[in-house]
């Protein structure tokens, strides 16, 4: 698993790949706009992960604050988790899911957040066997009838213990 920007060749491959995935399932690709500045750290994270040497898995998060979409202060939003259908099955999903959700904890965010569809079951069995649970709606699919919200609080990182000083 290497992290990586969100316009590396490898990622955008695999972005291009999981809009294929959305126009079959939906008929268009996911219209929410994305930066791939927001995906830099320590305002986010893009993960690409690799199989002998080929990039077979992605995901990333990226802050989002409470800004009249549906976020909440200190949100990190989950965006374009795949898996290539070939390497399905080898926990690569869950592998992503908690190094973007122990990164966006240690960078100070409170809750990550999703949004998937109905016609992803399985995504939302990955999501909701990892302990998300429905929230409110936000973003470009607030309030679409096949999107599907969910959401955890991430664990407070751990402060570092203080270094007592020799006097």
């Amino acid at each position: 698993m290497r992290a990586v920007r969100y316009d590396h060749p490898d990622a955008v491959a695999l972005t291009e790949r999981v809009q294929q995935e959305y126009v079959q399932r939906y008929g268009e690709p996911d219209l929410t706009p994305m930066d791939p500045a927001q995906f830099d750290p320590p305002g986010g994270l893009f993960l690409v992960c690799y199989l002998d040497g080929e990039p077979v898995a992605t995901g990333g998060w990226r802050a989002q604050d409470a800004a009249g979409d549906g976020h909440e202060d200190g949100d990190a939003e989950l965006k374009r988790m795949y898996v290539v259908p070939q390497a399905r099955g080898r926990g690569l999903a869950r592998r992503v899911l908690a190094e973007l959700e122990a990164s966006a904890a240690a960078a100070g965010r409170r809750r990550m957040v999703l949004e998937t569809g109905e016609l992803q079951p399985e995504a939302i069995t990955l999501y909701t066997s990892c302990g998300y649970a429905p929230v409110a709606g936000f973003g470009v699919y607030r309030d679409a009838p096949l999107a599907v919200h969910l959401g955890r609080p991430l664990p407070a990182a751990r402060a570092l213990p203080e270094r007592s000083e020799a006097r």
